[in-house]
């Protein structure tokens, strides 16, 4: 995602800024990025993948799933904030934190799945990979629309990519396994 610091803020000034102008922020250790809004394809595929995520979470009852935008405070001072194209919580993590109308406080998702933009550069793209798995992250799911790949992050020596069959990501969200086409079609 391509992105350039504006100020330095904490993760309850992030929660307060206004959107629109097609604009996103994440705060990466106290410094404010400004995000250009997903494109079409983006869009389809998180949705894609959000709703695949979503109906086995829903059947199984086994956490939370939350939608794009939504924020994850990883590290306080400097504040970091990342929000993914979808993500996972177990229920016994959402039920230990309970409610909470700002950002997750309870550090990265169990599962965090991104989808890259045309802009995003390889580098980037793992970096923040490795950022969710550092701070709690089970794993982490890398869309690709223009290589119709996934890949599976688990740890920074622990990376798959994926261009056909099916993707057991049960050690984060349970018993869920998906074939890679799937998020594509």
């Amino acid at each position: 995602m391509s992105t350039h610091a504006l100020a330095t803020t904490s993760a309850e000034e992030l929660l307060k800024l206004p959107g629109g102008e097609g604009k996103r922020y994440e705060l990466i250790e106290g410094r404010l990025q400004v995000m250009c809004a997903a494109g079409f394809e983006h869009g389809r595929v998180a949705m894609t993948a959000g709703r695949l995520l979503s109906d086995h979470v829903h059947a199984t009852g086994s956490g939370v799933t939350l939608g794009a935008e939504t924020g994850f405070i990883l590290a306080r001072d400097p504040d970091t904030v990342r929000a993914p194209d979808a993500a996972f919580v177990s229920q016994a993590r959402a039920d230990a934190v309970g409610t909470t109308m700002g950002f997750w406080p309870g550090g990265a998702p169990d599962l965090a799945i991104e989808v890259v933009s045309p802009e995003d550069s390889r580098p980037y793209v793992h970096a923040k990979a490795l950022n969710w798995l550092d701070t709690g992250a089970v794993a982490v799911l890398v869309l690709d629309p223009r290589s119709c790949s996934a890949t599976v992050y688990r740890a920074g020596d622990d990376v798959r990519v994926h261009t056909d069959g099916t993707i057991d990501l049960s050690d984060a969200v349970p018993d869920w396994r998906v074939a890679v086409a799937d998020f594509f079609a």
